[in-house]
């Protein structure tokens, strides 16, 4: 019973929370990349590259065993659309934290939860009845985390945390604290809006995948080969300066190291395996957690202020996100419950048939 709840329960909460943490230490790295001058199309095209370095041994010695996948048309087109839908998110998501801050792009992560639930309703993976308790709490979740998000991208309000001096032995070389103008914070939070959407119908798409072909490693392996194919071509005709590739100065290189052996093979991985193993909604969960951890860090690493618009809608996000996945988890507890067998009342009813029948047989 306790393996069975460590394996079910304990693994998989500690292996998303370790993913929150190497999200925003992916974030804060590469915003230290850019201001060096790292462009993100370079960034993602080596991070994809060494994630397929990375897992090649891995899904080599997982095709030995399990064979190549099927090549038919459900499965390779959806790998096909993940792989696109996934190129669009990445490129919104990291331009849009190049324009904002850590901190942005973590509060702004909270509406994947919310786009998750639109979207699966619009692809009759959600039922919605109104008269049901659960249905109206994702209703309202929903809403909220959306108003709650426009709060952190329109309203950036007076600053309520400055960097202490004694963080500047920590802060990472940059020339200047890694702020954004207004206009930049506008403009970064709207790509952070797109890029999460896509994020959202990625999980969605990655949850079919699952269902026809549950390899993690494998589909990981596949998606992040795909990643650098994009990246690459476009790489050259964005960056045709080949001085742009060069991993200087360190920072950069510890950034890209870093991304590309954690962000691209460590986290898709995870949250592959955990889409399977306990669903989108599970995994979706754990995002408010980057929102603590990205405004500490920032301030210790980066210098970065935090403003009362980003507190003010990443609670409203957060309340937000916790009606859509209590409403959820009740619809999962209904469904449960109508699955285990027929309910008190109709037992109840159907002994009564019985009795009834057997006392006419006799009479009979």
């Amino acid at each position: 019973m306790a393996r069975s709840y460590w394996y079910k329960e304990v693994v998989p909460a500690t292996a998303m929370v370790a993913v929150e943490f190497s999200n925003v230490a992916v974030n804060i790295l590469f915003k230290a990349a850019s201001a060096k001058g790292m462009s993100y199309h370079i960034f993602l095209a080596y991070c994809f590259g060494l994630g397929t370095l990375v897992l090649l041994p891995l899904t080599l010695f997982r095709i030995s065993k399990t064979g190549l996948p099927p090549l038919k048309f459900p499965l390779i087109s959806r790998l096909c659309l993940l792989a696109l839908v996934g190129f669009s998110g990445q490129i919104g998501v990291y331009k849009g934290l190049d324009l904002g801050t850590p901190t942005l792009s973590s509060a702004m992560s909270n509406l994947i939860p919310a786009f998750t639930f639109i979207l699966a309703f619009f692809f009759r993976m959600e039922k919605i009845a109104l008269r049901s308790s659960s249905s109206r709490a994702k209703i309202i979740g929903t809403i909220a985390s959306i108003f709650g998000a426009s709060v952190v991208v329109f309203y950036k309000g007076p600053k309520l945390l400055y960097s202490p001096h004694w963080t500047s032995s920590f802060v990472l070389p940059f020339q200047q604290p890694l702020g954004s103008s207004q206009s930049n914070w506008v403009i970064g939070g709207l790509l952070l809006v797109v890029g999460y959407l896509c994020y959202s119908l990625w999980y969605i798409i990655q949850s079919q995948i699952m269902k026809i072909y549950p390899e993690e490693i494998i589909v990981t392996f596949i998606y992040c080969l795909s990643q650098a194919i994009l990246y690459v071509p476009l790489c050259f005709l964005s960056e045709p300066n080949m001085s742009s590739w060069k991993l200087t100065p360190s920072i950069v290189a510890v950034a890209v190291l870093y991304s590309g052996i954690f962000a691209s093979s460590f986290n898709n991985g995870v949250h592959t395996w955990g889409v399977r193993f306990k669903g989108p909604v599970y995994v979706a969960s754990f995002r408010p957690l980057s929102i603590v951890i990205a405004a500490v860090t920032s301030a210790i690493f980066l210098g970065d202020e935090l403003y009362l618009g980003s507190v003010i809608g990443a609670l409203i996000l957060s309340a937000g996100l916790y009606a859509v996945l209590w409403g959820k988890a009740k619809e999962e507890e209904m469904s449960h419950d109508d699955a285990s067998g027929p309910s008190s009342s109709e037992r109840l009813s159907s002994a009564k048939v019985s009795l009834l029948q057997s006392h006419k047989d006799e009479e009979m």
